[in-house]
């Protein structure tokens, strides 16, 4: 369907830029860091109780 080359990919990283800032980005990007961590420690826990 759709390819997106390293144009593509650039131009989209600058509009995003322009819209939310480095700032925001920045915040969002750990923000997901932290929920992704904290799915993977649920998961984990939930097979340590599995195997028990």
């Amino acid at each position: 369907m759709f390819r997106l080359g390293p144009t593509e990919l650039t131009i989209i990283l600058v509009i995003v830029l322009l819209l939310f800032g480095v700032g925001r980005i920045g915040k969002i990007a750990s923000e997901l860091g932290s929920g992704i961590r904290a799915f993977k420690s649920g998961l984990g826990g939930n097979a340590e109780e599995k195997n028990d």
